[in-house]
Order: structure tokens, then sequence, then C-alpha cells
């Protein structure tokens, strides 16, 4: 990215847009809308099924909804989702690989051990979502936010967070070795033993969030503290 770019990245963090779902829904049901490889899905209302441990290769999701669905222990490769919205349900230890998350949002979903690998994620809202050991490696991120998360040990290796905004959300020992992080924004988080800070240029932090993270920078620069 050229540097008058990523001086306004860091400026300024934008705001997602929301997911544009249509006034009514068809409500989802199996075996007639069981996702499948390369076909594609519109306008459905997907309410407390259950959709897990399926594998699926480019399938397409467009202006859906997930209520309470159970999508744990999915396998995805070239998925995508446009224009949806996830509620409640279980998104835990899905697997996803070169796929896209595009305008959609996540509120109070389980999403412990969420893989989403070099994919895309933009204009995007994850709020109050349980994203503990989940892996965005090498992702690409455009407009996403992230509020009231749980993110421990989150591991985002090699991924652009460039202009991501992370708010009350707890990062304790969160990865971010390698990643593009101009204009990613932090505020009032927890960002305990953060791993690969030396990826922090550019990054805009609360001044309550810099003691926490204060130590991450000193061991990353081979600096003791003293207790005395």
């Amino acid at each position: 990215m050229p540097a008058h770019r990523e001086r306004r990245a860091a400026e300024r963090a934008d705001v997602p847009p929301q997911p544009r779902l249509p006034p009514s829904l068809t409500t989802a049901a199996l075996p007639e809308h069981e996702p499948e490889p390369e076909a594609g899905y519109r306008r459905l209302d997907f309410a407390d099924l259950d959709l897990g441990g399926r594998t699926v290769e480019s399938v397409e999701f467009a202006q859906c909804r997930f209520r309470g669905v159970d999508l744990s222990r999915v396998t995805l490769d070239r998925a995508a989702f446009l224009d949806c919205v996830f509620a409640r349900g279980s998104l835990a230890n899905l697997h996803a690989e070169r796929s896209s998350l595009i305008r959609t949002s996540l509120s109070a979903a389980r999403m412990t051990g969420f893989t989403w690998t070099d994919g895309v994620v933009r204009d995007v809202t994850l709020d109050e979502c349980r994203l503990d050991l989940s892996a965005w490696r090498y992702s690409r991120f455009g407009a996403a936010s992230f509020t009231g998360c749980n993110l421990t040990r989150a591991d985002f290796t090699g991924a652009d967070l460039s202009g991501v905004q992370f708010t009350g959300c707890d990062l304790t020992r969160a990865q971010f070795s390698q990643a593009r992080m101009a204009g990613t924004r932090f505020r009032d988080c927890t960002l305990l033993d953060v791993g690969g800070v030396t990826s922090w240029d550019g990054v805009v932090v609360s001044h309550q969030d810099l003691p926490a993270l204060s130590y991450s920078l000193a061991a990353a620069l081979g600096i003791r503290i003293a207790d005395d």
C-alpha cells in the first residue's frame, strides 16, 4: 500500500454497511435447501436447522438469514456469503478456504475454532461472538468490525487488517505475525500477551489499552521490566 494511502487509512475507520435483505424471505427447509456443491441459494430464511458436518465446494448464499442454525464442523472451499445475517447459532470449528464474507453480520454466534483461511472479509460486523481459537490466516479484510467478541488466541497471521476495528474485545494471546495493520483500531480491548506486535506499524490504540500492550511491546524489543 502506498504511503499516502496508509496515512489516510490510519486517520479514519470505515463503518461496515448493513446487509441488504429483502422485505420478505422464503423459509428454508430440508432436504429441498440442503447445501450442495456449485449451488446458489437466495432470499432464504434458515431457522433452527442442523446443517453441521457438511463438506461443500463453490456454494453461494445471497440475501439469506441464519437464525439458530448449526453450521459447526462444516468444511467449505470457495464459498460465498453476500448480504447475509447470522443470529445466534453455531459456526464452531467451521473450516473455510478461499471463501468470501461480504456485507454480512454475525451476532451472538458460537464460533470457537472458526477458520477462514486465505479468504475475503469485507463490510462485515461481528458482535458479541465467541471467536476464541479462531483463525483468519492470510485473509483480506475491508471495513470490518469486531465488537464485544472473545478473540482469545485468535490467529491473524499474514492477514490484511487495514482499517479493521476491534471494540471491547478480548484478544489475549492473539497472534498478528506478518499482518498488515495500517489503520487497524483497538478500543477498550484486552491486549495481554499478544504476538506479532512488530507488525503493528500504523495501528491506532486507545490510551486505556496501552498499558497491557506495553508488556508485549517490551518483550518484542527485548526490554526487561524490573519490579523495583
